[in-house]
């Protein structure tokens, strides 16, 4: 089963995607899952990461590095944000920046790209490997 999206329904998909993050990025977390809060942070950029890349990048290497910049840059925006918008509201909405939030969500990343970069090279290795039917072949 093959799933084809067209550019505007990525782009929506995506934008959607995005408006729910930053909803849930801004307020605090229900003391209940407050104790996770690192792993919640690498398990978020690692699914995002899987997300993006199975939307955008074809298997090119070049759209996986573009894609672990923007999730990298956004976790960054993301911290300033949560400590801004205390400031801007003047209620305190969520914590301080937390450099290890942003830890943690390169942790994430970083593991996302070393699963994808070892599917990628066990597939061209695979595909090296595998002996094809050549068209000129007769029997």
């Amino acid at each position: 089963m093959t799933f084809k999206f067209n550019n505007w329904t990525k782009a929506l998909l995506v934008f959607i995607c995005l408006i729910a993050s930053v909803y849930g990025f801004m307020i605090k977390l229900p003391s209940g899952f407050r104790r996770y809060d690192k792993e919640l942070h690498a398990a978020f950029y690692f699914l995002a990461a899987g997300f993006l890349n199975v939307l955008f990048t074809n298997g090119k290497l070049t759209r996986h590095i573009l894609i672990f910049i923007i999730l990298y840059v956004f976790s960054i925006s993301i911290e300033h944000a949560q400590a801004y918008s205390n400031r801007f509201f003047r209620v305190r909405i969520h914590g301080r920046y937390d450099p290890e939030d942003v830890k943690y969500n390169l942790r994430g990343l970083i593991a996302y790209s070393v699963l994808w970069i070892t599917y990628r090279l066990s597939l061209t290795a695979y595909y090296k490997l595998t002996p094809r039917e050549t068209a000129s072949k007769q029997g």
